[in-house]
This record gives C-alpha cells, sequence and structure tokens, in this order.
C-alpha cells in the first residue's frame, strides 16, 4: 500500500468512503420522511390550512433537518476529519476549518 503524505492529501485520499456511508439507510430513509413532510406543508398552504398549523410543521421540519445535519457533522469529525488528523500538517488544518464553517453555519441559521 501507497503511503500518502499530509502534502498528498486529499479529501479522496484520507479514505474510500464517507463517514456516513454506514448510515445511508438511515439518512436515506430520514429524508424521504422530511421530503413528505415538506409535501405536506405545500399541501397545507394550498388548502388553506391555519397559519399555527402549517407554522408547527414548519417547525417540525426544521428539526428533522438538524437532525440529519447534526448527524451528517457527527459522522464527518468522527470520520473524515479524525483520518486528516492523524496525517497532520495542512491537511488537518483543511479538515477542521471545514468543521468549524460547517457548525458555524449550522449556528447562524
Amino acid at each position: 500500500m501507497e503511503t500518502i503524505t499530509p502534502a498528498e492529501a486529499t479529501p479522496e485520499s484520507c479514505h474510500t468512503t464517507h463517514g456516513y456511508i454506514g448510515d445511508k439507510s438511515k439518512y436515506l430513509a430520514r429524508l424521504k420522511r422530511i421530503e413528505g413532510q415538506a409535501r405536506g406543508i405545500h399541501r397545507m398552504v394550498d388548502e388553506e390550512t391555519y397559519c399555527i398549523d402549517i407554522l408547527t410543521q414548519i417547525s417540525a421540519l426544521t428539526k428533522a433537518l438538524e437532525g440529519v445535519a447534526l448527524g451528517l457533522l457527527d459522522d464527518h469529525l468522527k470520520h473524515c476529519v479524525v483520518d486528516a488528523a492523524k496525517l497532520g500538517g495542512e491537511q488537518a488544518d483543511i479538515k477542521i476549518k471545514e468543521a468549524s464553517d460547517a457548525i458555524a453555519r449550522l449556528v447562524r441559521s
């Protein structure tokens, strides 16, 4: 097996799969439910449902999306960031910055 130096490391060379692959079917099932929730909200607006009821469903949809995002972030930290940290150097710095930026985006939203 060829050794990769930190300078040669890329996201693809750090690992062969993404951290979420082990839970891919779980994520896809959750995203399918989220898609159904979004269609339900669309239908509620089309049927002129009471505003508070629509807002309640939007809140549930938002929480479901946040759950997926936090799961993906956790997988990213445990897999991609740890792999890069083992290599050290610039690749580790890049992965940590990516994770920090992703966390900042989640907190802002």
